[in-house]
C-alpha cells in the first residue's frame, strides 16, 4: 500500500479546511483497481472504500495528535500546569457591579464603573475631547476564539461616549467609524482624528454631527504587521509637549503643517501604550519590562551615525520586575515554565505589561502626582511606581511592600491602558476578555487553560473604570472646545495636565493671532513654571517663538528644567538670529545643573559655529564625567571629531588627566575609526604619537578601538571587523609598536588588526561584485521594507537596541547562511541566540505576510548595506524556502537553525 506522507505542523487558523483540501488532492491521485467494471473516463472520480480507509484513519489519528499544537509552542517543552486544579477558583464573567467587589485598593481610594457592556465591546484605547466626551477604539474581533477565527471581520469601530445626565457614567454612544479591521489606535488632532487601521494611519476630519469626512492617508506603513501580529506594531499616537505626535512600537513622529502631514524619524519606544510627564518626557513599557523613559529628546542621536551610545534613552527606573497579584495566575502563556509563577501560583514577574500613565491630575494627594500607574492584565493588577529624579536620573520604587496599588480576584479583569482624566481621577480601560494572548504566540498550555475553564467564551465585553480618592470629588466636566483664544491661554496654568495639554493642542491647531501676545506674556511672567513651559511650547507649535522672547527667557528663567527647554527652543531661531542667542547660550557652559548641561550639549551641536565648538569643549571639560552630557556632545559632532580633537590636544586645560576626559577623547576617536576615512585616521594617529600629546590622551584613543575577539558562534562565521583602508603603511603604527609602554604595545597590536593597506602581508582586498540593475531594484525594495518594519527594533543604522533587538550591522548572522535568514524572516526566531558574543533572549516575530520579493529585498539590503559585501538573495530562493517550510507558524530556535548550512 502506498504510504500517506503528512507533515506534523502547528495548528493554524482554518487548519482543518486546509488539511481536508490537501487530503482530497492526495486521494484524487490514488488509482482504484483497474477492472472492467470500474474503467471510466478520467474526468470522473470514484473512491474505493477499502483503498481509502487506511489513509483516512491515519489522517484522523494525525489530526487528533496535533489538534492542540499552537504557534507559541517551543520544540521539546513539557507543558504541564503548576497550579493544582483545586486551587484555581471558578471565574464566570461578572456583572460590572459584582466585578467592583473584587478590587482591592489602598485606604481612601474607591473604583467606579464609567462604562460597560453592552454600551461598549472590547475597548482597547481612549481619549477625551475638549468637551469631555470619550472617544474609544472597540475591537470585538480580537481573539474571539483560540484560533482567532473571524478576527479579520470588519466589525470593529471608533465610538464616542457621553454622559448626558451628569451622573459620571456614560449613557450615550455614537459610532464615528464602523466596519474597521483590527483598528488599534486613535488620536484627536487638527480638527479630526487619527485612526490606525493596519497597515495604515489615517486622518479623518470631524464634520457636523460627528460624521467622518474624507480620510487622508498619513502613513501607509504605520502598522505593517498589524493584521498578522497585533502585539508588535505601531500604536498609541499621542500629542506631546513638543507638538509632535509620538507613538509606541514605532519609529516615526508626525505633525501637520499648512495642511500637509509630515513625519520624522524617532527612536523606537515600547510595545503598547504611551504617556508623558509634566516636562514632556515619554514613558512606555514592553510586556516583561514595567517602565522605561527617555530623559532627553531622542532625535538628537540620529545626527551622528558613527556614534552608537545613546545615554538618557530607554532608561529603566526600576529593575525589579516582581509583581504581587491578588489571585493565582495559571492563565498566563508560559505558566508551565519554571519561574513564571511563584510557588503560591501567582505571577512572579511582569509578562503582559502595557498602557502606563503618569498621573498628572489634581484630585489625588500631592504625593501621587508624577507617579506611574502600570497595568498588568495577565496578573489582573495595576502597579503604582513612585518616581524620583536626582542628578538627571529617574529612579522608581513600589511603595507597597509585597503588594500592589490595585488588584482583583477576577481573572477576566484585563486593564490594558491607564489615563489621567479631565476630572483629575485615574481611568482604566478593561478589555474584560478571556484570552489575552494573541494566537501568534499562544501556547497549547494557555489554550487548554482557556478551554477547560471557559475563558475562551468570554468575548465582546469591556469596562472603563475611574479611581477616585476620598479627599477630593472628581472635577467638573470640561467644555472648552469653542473657547476663546484668551481663555485657552489661561487654561495653560490649570493644575490638571490633561487640561493644559488639550488647551495647548487647540491653540496650536487654531493658531489665532490674538493668542500670541498673552502667550508671550505668560512665557516670561507667569508665576507658575508649568504655565511658562506650556506657553513657550505653544508659541513654538504656532511658529511664533521669536528670538527676542527666547533671549529674554534665557536671561530671566529660574527653573532649570524650563531653562533647558528654552535652550532647546532656541534652535528654532538659529537660521535667522543665531548671533543674538549664541552668546547667551555659550555663557551657560559653566552651569552646574545637569538638565542645562545636557540640553546645552545637544543644542550647541546644532549651531555648527566655532564659538559653539569652544563652548562644547569647555562643557566637556566641566561636565564630561557625566555620560549624559558626554554623549550629547558627541552626537552633535559628526564629521567634526578630528577638528575637535586637534583643539583638545593643544588645550592647556586638558593636559592633566581628569574624570571623563579619557571617555570623551576615546568616543571622538572611536567615531573617527568608525567612519574609516583614511585622511582623518592618519591625522589622528599622527597626533597621538606627537611628543607633546600627553600619554593618557594617546591611551584614551587606543582604548576605544573596536576590535572584537569574540569567537564564532556554532554554525556561524566570526563577527565582522570593520577595517580602515589606508593608502600606505602609517608611520604612527610603527612608532606605537616601538613604545616601551606595554599598554601602548598591546593597543598597537589591536590597532594593527584594524588597518590595512596595499602590500600589507596577509591582506587581500576582497572584490565586491556590483549589483545588477535587477539586484539594485531589489535592494531599493528591501531598503523601503527595512525602514518601514525592521528599523523599529534594529534601528536605521543597524546597530540594534538594548533590550529590544540585536545588531545587524557587522553581524555574523547577516554574513552567514541565507537558509537561516530566510527562515527567520518568514517565521521569526526565539531566543536565546548569540550575536557578536552577546546573548539575546527574546522573540522576533516572523513576517511571512511579506511577498517573496520584499523578503528577498530586505535580506539583500542588510547583506549589502553598512559596507557589507555579501551576495544578494533572490525571490526564487525565498519562494523555495517558503514552500519547504509551508504551514509552519512557530518561530525557529537556535538549535534548529544551527543544523542548517
Amino acid at each position: 500500500m502506498r504510504m500517506l506522507k503528512v507533515r506534523v505542523l502547528p495548528l493554524e487558523p482554518f487548519f482543518f479546511q486546509k488539511l481536508s483540501r490537501r487530503l482530497l488532492i492526495y486521494f484524487s491521485k490514488i488509482k482504484p483497481p483497474q477492472t472492467p467494471s470500474n474503467r471510466r473516463p478520467k474526468t470522473r472520480f470514484f473512491v474505493n472504500v477499502k483503498t481509502i480507509l487506511p489513509h483516512l484513519l491515519l489522517a484522523l489519528c494525525l489530526v487528533a495528535a496535533i489538534a492542540h499544537a499552537q504557534s507559541g509552542d517551543k520544540p521539546g517543552e513539557k507543558q504541564e500546569s503548576r497550579v493544582p486544579k483545586e486551587k484555581i477558583p471558578a471565574n464566570p464573567p461578572l456583572a460590572p457591579a459584582d466585578a467592583l467587589k473584587t478590587f482591592k485598593l489602598p485606604p481612601g481610594f474607591r473604583i467606579e464603573t464609567v462604562a460597560s457592556e453592552p454600551l461598549i465591546e472590547t475597548p482597547i484605547a481612549m481619549q477625551w475631547d475638549a468637551d469631555g466626551r470619550i472617544w474609544i477604539v472597540e475591537m470585538p474581533t480580537y481573539m474571539p476564539n483560540p484560533a482567532a477565527t473571524g478576527e479579520m471581520e470588519p466589525t470593529n469601530r471608533i465610538s464616542i461616549l457621553e454622559d448626558t445626565d451628569g451622573d459620571g457614567k456614560m449613557d450615550k454612544k455614537t459610532v464615528f467609524l464602523d466596519g474597521l479591521v483590527m483598528p488599534r489606535a486613535l488620536c484627536l488632532a487638527y480638527g479630526g482624528v487619527l485612526v490606525c487601521e493596519p497597515p495604515a494611519l489615517w486622518w479623518y476630519p470631524i464634520e457636523a454631527g460627528f460624521k467622518p469626512g474624507k480620510r487622508v492617508l498619513v502613513d501607509k506603513n504605520f502598522a505593517p504587521a498589524g493584521l498578522k501580529n497585533p502585539e508588535h506594531t505601531g500604536n498609541s499616537p499621542t500629542w506631546f509637549l513638543n507638538n509632535w505626535i509620538i507613538s509606541a512600537n514605532h519609529t516615526y513622529r508626525y505633525q501637520r503643517v499648512d495642511g500637509e502631514w509630515k513625519r520624522q524619524p524617532t527612536t523606537f519606544r515600547g510595545q503598547w501604550g504611551m504617556t508623558m510627564d509634566d516636562w514632556g518626557r515619554p514613558f512606555y513599557n514592553s510586556n516583561s519590562d514595567q517602565l522605561r523613559t527617555d530623559l532627553v529628546p531622542s532625535e538628537y542621536y540620529f545626527r551622528n551615525p558613527f556614534f552608537r551610545s545613546t545615554a538618557g534613552l530607554n532608561q529603566q527606573p526600576l529593575k525589579d520586575q516582581t509583581v504581587w497579584p491578588g489571585r493565582v495566575n495559571p492563565g498566563v502563556n508560559r505558566g508551565y515554565q519554571s519561574g513564571t509563577l511563584k510557588p503560591d501560583g501567582t505571577l512572579n514577574k511582569y509578562t503582559a505589561t502595557c498602557g502606563p500613565a503618569i498621573y498628572r491630575g489634581d484630585k489625588f494627594p500631592a504625593e501621587f502626582r508624577g507617579n506611574a500607574f502600570i497595568p498588568e492584565p495577565s496578573a489582573n493588577m495595576v502597579r503604582r511606581m513612585v518616581l524620583t529624579e536626582k542628578s538627571g536620573e529617574i529612579s522608581g520604587v513600589n511603595p507597597y511592600k509585597e503588594a500592589e496599588f490595585l488588584t482583583s480576584t477576577d481573572e477576566l479583569f484585563r486593564p490594558i491602558n491607564a489615563y489621567t482624566g479631565p476630572d483629575g481621577c485615574l481611568y482604566l480601560v478593561d478589555m474584560y476578555h478571556g484570552i489575552l494572548q494573541h494566537r501568534v504566540f499562544l501556547t497549547s498550555y494557555l489554550r487548554k487553560q482557556a478551554e477547560d475553564r471557559g475563558l475562551d467564551k468570554v468575548t465582546r465585553r469591556g469596562r472603563i473604570y475611574r479611581i477616585v480618592h476620598q479627599s477630593a470629588a472628581p472635577g467638573a466636566k470640561p467644555q472648552f472646545a469653542s473657547a476663546a483664544p484668551a481663555d485657552l491661554v489661561n487654561i495653560l496654568a490649570h493644575p490638571n495636565g490633561w487640561w493644559r495639554d488639550t488647551a495647548q493642542r487647540l491653540l496650536v491647531e487654531k493658531s489665532a493671532p490674538s493668542a500670541i501676545a498673552p502667550l508671550k506674556t505668560m512665557s516670561l511672567q507667569h508665576a507658575n513654571p508649568i504655565a511658562r513651559l506650556h506657553a513657550l511650547s505653544t508659541l513654538d507649535g504656532m511658529n511664533q517663538l521669536d528670538a527676542g522672547t527666547l533671549a529674554q527667557a534665557l536671561e530671566k528663567e529660574t527653573d532649570t528644567k524650563i531653562h533647558a527647554t528654552v535652550i532647546r527652543l532656541s534652535e528654532t531661531a538659529f537660521k535667522t538670529d543665531k548671533e543674538k542667542l549664541l552668546p547667551k547660550l555659550t555663557a551657560l557652559a559653566t552651569s552646574k545643573d545637569v538638565s542645562i548641561q545636557s540640553q546645552l550639549a545637544f543644542t550647541l551641536g546644532e549651531a555648527k559655529d566655532p564659538a559653539a565648538e569652544s563652548a562644547m569643549i569647555t562643557l566637556a571639560r566641566n561636565a564630561g564625567s557625566n555620560i549624559l552630557v558626554r554623549d550629547a556632545l558627541i552626537s552633535g559632532l559628526a564629521l567634526r571629531e578630528a577638528d575637535i580633537l586637534d583643539r583638545v590636544f593643544v588645550d592647556p586645560s586638558w593636559k592633566e588627566k581628569f574624570v571623563g576626559g579619557d571617555a570623551f577623547i576615546g568616543a571622538l576617536g572611536k567615531s573617527i575609526f568608525q567612519q574609516a576615512k583614511a585622511t582623518n585616521v592618519n591625522r589622528l594617529l599622527e597626533k597621538i604619537t606627537t611628543k607633546t600629546t600627553p600619554q593618557w590622551q594617546t591611551l584614551a584613543v587606543l582604548a576605544s578601538l573596536n576590535v572584537s575577539n569574540t569567537p564564532a558562534s556554532k554554525g556561524q562565521p566570526a563577527p565582522r571587523i570593520k577595517l580602515v583602508k589606508l593608502p600606505a603603511a602609517p608611520p604612527a603604527l610603527a612608532a606605537l609598536e616601538k613604545s616601551t609602554d606595554k599598554t601602548i604595545q598591546a593597543a598597537a597590536k589591536k590597532l594593527d588588526q584594524l588597518l590595512v593597506w596595499p602590500g600589507k602581508p596577509g591582506v587581500v582586498f576582497p572584490v565586491i561584485r556590483p549589483l545588477t540593475d535587477a539586484e539594485q531594484k531589489l535592494f531599493a525594495t528591501g531598503k523601503a521594507g527595512y525602514e518601514a518594519t525592521c528599523a523599529a527594533c534594529h534601528q536605521l543604522h543597524g546597530y540594534g537596541q538594548d533590550g529590544m533587538a540585536p545588531p545587524l550591522n557587522d553581524s555574523e548572522w547577516v554574513a552567514g547562511s541565507t537558509e537561516k535568514l530566510a527562515r527567520i524572516l518568514l517565521h521569526g526566531v526565539g531566543g536565546p541566540i548569540t550575536v557578536q558574543g552577546r546573548k539575546w533572549d527574546m522573540d522576533m516575530p516572523g513576517h511571512g505576510t511579506f511577498d517573496d520579493e520584499t523578503i528577498a529585498g530586505v535580506l539583500t539590503y542588510i547583506r549589502r548595506e553598512w559596507e557589507h559585501p555579501y551576495d544578494p538573495v533572490t525571490p526564487d530562493f525565498v519562494k523555495k524556502i517558503r514552500a519547504a517550510t509551508a504551514g509552519r507558524e512557530s518561530a525557529w530556535t537556535n538549535e534548529e537553525l544551527s543544523k542548517l548550512k
